[in-house]
C-alpha cells in the first residue's frame, strides 16, 4: 500500500485506564488484509452478487457471518434511494 500512495498521516486515540494516548500512523501501515476482504465483500453484495456466491469466494461458512456486510449495503441502498426525492424540475 506504501506504493500507491496511501500514506496520509492517521491520528489514532485510546485510552488506557486514565491515560490518553494519541498516535499518527501512516494509512497504509493501518490496512490489513481483512480491509480489502470487508471492502471485497460489499461492494459484491452492492453489485447485486448474491451472497451464497460471495461466501464461495470469500469461505465464508456461515450465513451469519454475512449479516453485518448485508446491513452496511441495505443502509448505503436506502441511503441512495432518496435521491429520487430531489426534484428533478431543478
Amino acid at each position: 500500500m506504501e506504493i500507491a500512495g496511501k500514506d496520509s498521516p492517521q491520528r489514532i486515540v485510546y485510552f488506557r485506564q486514565n491515560e490518553r494516548i494519541e498516535e499518527v500512523h501512516p494509512k497504509y501501515s493501518l490496512l490489513s488484509c481483512h480491509c480489502g476482504r470487508r471492502t471485497f465483500v460489499v461492494n459484491g453484495l452492492y453489485l447485486g452478487i448474491p451472497p451464497h456466491v460471495i461466501m464461495e469466494w470469500t469461505g465464508h461458512y456461515d450465513y451469519k457471518s454475512m449479516k453485518p456486510y448485508i446491513k452496511v449495503v441495505d443502509k448505503l441502498k436506502e441511503k441512495e434511494m432518496t435521491k429520487f426525492n430531489i426534484s428533478i424540475s431543478k
